[in-house]
């Protein structure tokens, strides 16, 4: 079994679609950077459009996050080697989260620690897609001039249509793209629905309004 442990881990090379960056900016979050440069198809709403709206999460400046830590291996029988052998990871800055690239042989690009609640806990077939804020219509501080990274789950077996809700697709000719429709006949032709939104996680930044000062009116989250 410890064998099997010390097997899978490792340090994960991306694949070509996404690239490890670390931001500039004064807000110096890591994000991963789409190679795509072209425009999401309009025919679709994105966040705000047409009374849709995104499931969107806010984090707080004082949230922290669940750490993500490799395995060294199994007790009893786990040797002072193994257990030197694991890198560790510094803890996620607070309001935001830290990707994890482990499994070199894995068909996944990392995975996510995700809060604990009953929408991700009922999810039968979850994933996360990384999309930039901007792709999404997601509105942000002006302050903010780069893309920010936010966390999309997707419940793939929710593979069906549902009014207004935001839905993965499969088109030919153009690939996956993320939309809500009004009616299932809106539906771009031919188009596969492979899962739904169920929910969007945006990480706190330095340049956001404060959050939960105790009064409703000042609790801002964008």
């Amino acid at each position: 079994m410890t064998k099997l442990l010390i097997f899978l881990l490792g340090v994960f090379t991306p694949a070509l679609a996404w690239i490890p960056t670390r931001s500039i900016t004064k807000n110096k979050i890591f994000r991963l950077k789409s190679t795509e440069t072209g425009p999401v198809d309009s025919y679709a709403s994105l966040h705000g459009d047409n009374s849709c709206f995104l499931p969107l999460k806010q984090l707080d400046q004082d949230f922290y996050t669940a750490r993500i830590i490799q395995i060294a291996g199994a007790y009893p029988g786990i040797t002072k080697e193994e257990f030197y052998a694991v890198k560790s990871e510094p803890s996620p800055e607070t309001g935001q989260w830290a990707y994890d690239f482990s499994d070199p042989d894995g068909p996944q690009l990392g995975t996510v620690a995700i809060e604990g609640s009953n929408v991700v806990a009922f999810c039968e077939d979850p994933v996360v897609i990384i999309a930039e804020h901007t792709s999404l219509s997601i509105p942000l501080p002006e302050s903010i001039k780069d893309p920010v990274d936010i966390i999309v789950v997707v419940d793939r077996e929710s593979n069906r249509f549902g009014e207004r809700k935001f839905l993965v697709l499969d088109i030919p000719g153009t690939g996956l793209i993320i939309g809500a429709f009004p009616t299932k006949e809106d539906l771009p032709p031919n188009s596969e629905i492979l899962g739904q939104v169920v929910l969007c996680q945006i990480p706190w930044l330095p340049s956001m309004k404060s959050t939960k000062t105790g009064f409703l009116e000042a609790d801002e989250y964008f």
